[in-house]
């Protein structure tokens, strides 16, 4: 076996185990798993070192190659000087989730050679800098090692530590551009349109990505047994962000105001819905701003913001992550009881406190579900990608406005951060927002009387009026105890009727919210898989896998609460579900507990809660205790 891939005359920082000093990688093995267009990369770095951009070249790269493929950032919740890591999922197949089998580390950051290393499958390969020796004590011999001289090769040819820096991550991006067999027109197309501007930074990075490339080809067999042919699965497809995709929907929804305290991992949303208002939200006539965008104090102060806007008649919104809920939970009641639609993004991230701000999780469905003190129940939207993000960001203003009561769209840091690659943003210009049980000044001008609260058509929907539109529309706005005129009451039967309207109204939403995703095995079986959000490309590949073994089960993704009638179903018809979701306390499954009839004997929890996102393994292991005769071996 030999220890190192060794550069040209045998010169290298490993013992030499070859007898002939040959200049080419010697493959200890093809790992399994892998091979064309079917592999896992994962590039260790250094946060705040630029390398966010060559990654996203590398990962743009590909795409534009026509090839399924997903990213995965691992970032710390610092600035600057701890590890980060970008995670790359090449799969002929489509399948997108997290693959914690990687058959290459290009490991830049010697901090964290020992954890990277070691996370290499069995004969696959690291990528390293070879500037410096590489410590006999990260070497193993199962692993095929490709040293690169990057450092170097950036003083030697570039000028200014910060450019040498920058320009060490493209030299990287050339190195596997020769080992992967990455189509280099493709590379040179990408830097002429990023930079096409700046001619000299063109010049400079696609110096860098040649000498990268030219260094490896000279020195090493490529391509590797792991490598790229150009496909065609990407044609109508886009790669995006949940939360960008997020923030063009409150745009195209006719979102007018955001009001928001910044968190990790939602403040990109305002981000975003700041960029879209500049391009669309301003009048090319007069250049007035025909929108407003709020940094508040604390999340409380922002959810008041988005109430008072919604209730003078704006669409208005919030993004923020599970502490924020919390802090918000106060004007969320209010929002509730006195029944005015507003918008929050609950991009999840792990707690409780302050968790970790860098990694995902679901754990907010109890807290968004009855936020608040007292007896409340609010709609939730969970998107999976995306693409559900722009499309469930329009719903949710329409749920809000046509039931008069916040309407939360869980998403999750790895949705809301990460790049995929889904179908094209569709934009209907014939789309017209369901305002709901507005009245207008000429239909309040025929009524003897308005009373805010009192449900006329006996679908437990009041009609609302919005300030200023005619003085027989005003009510007083209370979150103190009312009856179903809008007077204050201490009276048990007044405030009573007004709860118990409440509570149907939301349970009449029910079939209103997105039905939940249902795909049922080729064969009859009484095995379900229940899930939701983030997991769902996780337990779609596990499904696949239990098929491709003879097991069959059916899968349901919930899209909406509170549940419908088709969830319920889904749940009586099987003997056994499994419940998958990412948080410790299962709360999908206690919601369902409690919000349907299914038994609680017929609902087994699967859980993952450890940050990252849900991977093929971490489904089929937690299904291992169950189905222990069918799955004797699981894999990741």
């Amino acid at each position: 076996a030999v220890r190192g891939a060794l550069p040209h005359r045998g010169v290298g920082h490993g013992a030499l185990r070859l007898t002939d000093p040959l200049r080419r990688t010697r493959i200890l093995g093809h790992p399994s798993g892998s091979g064309v267009n079917e592999f896992a990369l994962k590039i260790a770095t250094v946060n705040g070192t630029g390398s966010a951009s060559a990654n996203s070249l590398l990962l743009q790269a590909l795409f534009r190659m026509g090839i399924p493929v997903s990213g995965k950032n691992v970032f710390p919740s610092n600035i600057q000087g701890l590890p980060t890591w970008y995670e790359i999922r090449v799969n002929k197949d489509g399948y997108t989730a997290r693959s914690p089998d990687f058959h290459l580390i290009v490991a830049m950051n010697p901090e964290s050679y020992a954890r990277d290393i070691e996370e290499v499958v069995s004969g696959g390969w690291v990528l390293y800098d070879s500037s410096k020796p590489l410590d006999d004590e990260f070497r193993r011999d199962d692993v095929n090692f490709i040293g690169v001289p990057l450092a170097k090769m950036c003083i030697e040819h570039f000028e200014g530590s910060r450019i040498r820096i920058l320009m060490k991550n493209i030299t990287y991006v050339g190195a596997l551009v020769a080992l992967l067999d990455i189509d280099m027109d493709v590379v040179k197309g990408m830097l002429e349109e990023k930079f096409s501007a700046k001619k000299h930074l063109m010049k400079s990075n696609f110096e860098a990505i040649t000498r990268g490339h030219d260094y490896v080809k000279e020195h090493f067999d490529c391509p590797l047994p792991i490598r790229l042919e150009a496909m065609d699965e990407n044609r109508g497809k886009v790669i995006v962000t949940g939360n960008s995709a997020a923030s063009l929907g409150c745009v195209y929804a006719g979102a007018t105001v955001g009001a928001w305290y910044p968190i990790t991992p939602a403040t990109s949303v305002m981000d975003g819905f700041a960029e879209w208002c500049e391009r669309f939200r301003v009048d090319p006539a007069t250049g007035k701003h025909n929108y407003a965008i709020l940094q508040a104090e604390d999340e409380l102060a922002a959810a008041g913001m988005v109430i008072g806007a919604s209730w003078m008649g704006a669409r208005a919104f919030s993004p923020t992550a599970g502490p924020g809920i919390s802090l918000m939970s106060e004007f969320i009641g209010l929002a509730y009881y006195a029944e005015v639609p507003g918008v929050f993004f609950d991009i999840q991230r792990t707690g409780p406190s302050t968790g970790m701000p860098t990694r995902t999780q679901q754990g907010d469905l109890m807290l968004a579900a009855y936020a608040s003190h007292g007896d409340t129940k609010h709609l939730l939207l969970f998107p999976s990608d995306p693409r559900e993000c722009f499309e469930f960001a329009v719903k949710a203003f329409d749920l809000a406005e046509r039931f008069q009561t916040p309407v939360f769209v869980l998403s999750d840091l790895d949705i809301g951060m990460n790049d995929w690659v889904v179908d094209k943003l569709a934009w209907d210009d014939n789309y017209v927002p369901d305002r709901g049980k507005v009245l207008t000044a000429e239909e309040l001008d025929k009524l003897d009387k308005f009373y805010r609260y009192t449900d006329v058509d006996g679908d437990h929907i009041a009609y609302r009026t919005l300030p200023g539109t005619h003085p027989r529309g005003a009510y007083f706005t209370r979150g103190s105890g009312h009856d179903k005129y809008g007077r204050y009451t201490e009276d048990s039967d007044a405030y009573a009727e007004v709860m118990v309207r409440l509570g149907k109204k939301i349970a009449s939403a029910a079939e209103h919210v997105p039905a939940p995703d249902i795909r049922l095995a080729d064969a009859p079986t009484q095995i379900g898989l229940v899930s939701l959000g983030g997991c769902h490309w996780a337990v779609l590949e596990a499904q696949d896998e239990l098929a491709s073994r003879g097991i069959h089960v059916d899968y349901m993704r919930v899209r909406g609460f509170p549940f419908g009638t088709a969830v319920e179903e889904f749940l009586t018809a099987h003997e056994t579900n499994f419940v998958i979701e990412q948080n410790r306390d299962e709360q999908l499954k206690k919601l369902l507990t409690i919000e349907t009839g299914c038994p609680k004997e017929k609902l087994e929890s699967v859980t993952y809660f450890g940050g990252q996102p849900l991977s093929k393994g971490h489904v089929l292991r937690g299904l291992a205790p169950h189905l222990e005769n069918e799955l004797m071996e699981v894999g990741s």
